[in-house]
């Protein structure tokens, strides 16, 4: 075996970056098992007035070890169909939730 073909190898084990849509949002239920639900605000300008409005949408993501809690800030991917509403997963923590 030459250099050549054992460099190779490594090159071809690199992981593959998905092209899924990610999104940023606050956790606002955690009341079931393995599912949190994500409301996610963005801001658009209205279409006939322009004034800047803020729009949501609640999302269910799949939480596998409940570890996620209200209040929390965090990431969720797209993914394939887990359950009839459930079709997003948390990636990540953003901001652990603020005590009051």
């Amino acid at each position: 075996m030459s250099e050549a073909q054992t460099a190779a190898a490594p090159v071809a084990a690199a992981p593959v970056v998905k092209n899924t849509r990610t999104l940023v949002g606050r956790v606002v239920s955690d009341k079931r098992s393995k599912t949190v639900t994500v409301l996610v605000e963005r801001r658009t300008a209205h279409e006939l007035y322009g004034k800047i409005v803020a729009k949501s949408s609640k999302y269910h993501a799949h939480d596998e070890k409940g570890e996620y809690k209200m209040g929390d800030l965090v990431e969720i991917a797209e993914g394939r169909p887990i359950s009839k509403t459930k079709s997003w997963t948390v990636t990540r923590l953003v901001e652990k939730a603020k005590l009051v």
